[in-house]
């Protein structure tokens, strides 16, 4: 039986506490035990809706040992793994801790502020042989895997272009989102998905530009515009807007144009256009991303398997990435080096 605690109980602690239930329901032998958060009312289960209908269907609180303090539930309980859903700018520390407590780590998205940060994270998992995995969950969406089995395959050649888009309304389920020291703005928050698509299905660029602004008091950059350089000359390019009032939702899309087709992903739907035959849209999963994220997380602890699918070691990459977008945003879209 894999003993898990979850860590931060908002929107997204919710969404995972219902796939975890969900995955102990379908039978692999996992349970949630403890959560914690310093806001009694979300211990309650009352907590802010994010920017994704999760299809929640409600949960009983009172089936968990509940705590207001990290230490203390780490002191008392019995674990093997913890599941973080905290403010970016507390990932690294709790993270560490946990890991140096002896347990395995599930790490929401963006897996830190700065690189320096996530370097610190992987050490420690290596250190204390434990896994730790960042949740970016669009390596787990199937319209974006199945993008990646394109790319991977040649299926209709090479890519030499694509866009890459999401945006909404200005966040309201948490003030840190707001403070440019605590979230990174929309680039690190928002954007940071396509960023990581970005990486996870080409690999690092070159160099990066970034032409972005800042709208809201307090906060970083709320829309941006990312172009990235490889050294196939494919032309990409990624934008990201938090500032979208009124009615608007929330919206993430891809076009990606390949030698002998192209693939689009738009309100929902994912069509495949061949060059020279009919397009069509693939049978695909209605499941979220967040379901196959964690059903694959706790199947490697389950399996005694290493986490391969969103490792540290990647998504520390997808972090170096969007500082060099900020470094070039804050020099008006000068190109910037992307480290290795």
């Amino acid at each position: 039986m894999l003993r898990i605690a979850l860590v931060g109980v908002g929107f997204m602690g919710r969404t995972h506490l219902e796939n975890y239930a969900r995955l102990e329901e379908e039978g692999l032998p996992i349970k949630v035990v403890a959560i914690c958060d310093v806001d009694i009312e979300k211990l309650e289960g009352r907590a802010a809706g994010g920017n994704i209908d999760t299809g929640s269907n409600g949960l009983d609180f009172d089936r968990y040992h509940k705590y207001t303090s990290i230490t203390e539930m780490l002191e008392k309980e019995q674990l093997d793994a913890v599941d973080l859903t905290l403010p970016t700018y507390l990932h690294k520390s709790v993270s560490v801790q946990c890991l140096k407590h002896g347990l395995h780590v599930l790490c929401e998205k963006p897996m830190a502020l700065h690189a320096e940060e996530c370097l610190e994270m992987l050490q420690a998992a290596e250190e204390q042989g434990k896994q730790l995995m960042i949740g970016q969950c669009l390596r787990f969406w199937p319209a974006y895997e199945y993008l990646k089995r394109l790319v991977d395959s040649g299926t209709y050649g090479q890519v030499t272009n694509g866009y890459f888009y999401r945006g909404g309304s200005t966040p309201n389920w948490g003030e840190w989102l707001l403070q440019k020291d605590k979230s990174g703005g929309a680039l690190l928050d928002m954007h940071v998905h396509d960023v990581d698509m970005i990486h996870w299905l080409f690999g690092k660029p070159k160099a990066v530009s970034c032409l972005a602004r800042n709208v809201i008091a307090g906060g970083g950059y709320d829309m941006l515009s990312a172009n990235y350089r490889y050294e196939d000359g494919k032309v990409l390019n990624a934008q990201a807007d938090w500032t979208l009032q009124g009615d608007y939702g929330f919206e993430m899309l891809y076009r990606v144009n390949f030698e002998q087709g192209n693939a689009v992903f738009q309100g929902g739907k994912l069509q495949i256009n061949p060059n020279d035959g009919e397009g069509f849209t693939p049978e695909l999963s209605e499941d979220l991303g967040y379901y196959f994220e964690l059903k694959y997380f706790v199947q490697a602890l389950l399996n005694h398997e290493p986490v391969t699918i969103a490792a540290p070691a990647s998504t520390m990459g997808t972090i170096q990435i969007v500082e060099a977008e900020i470094e070039s945003a804050d020099q008006q879209g000068e190109w910037v080096a992307v480290k290795e």
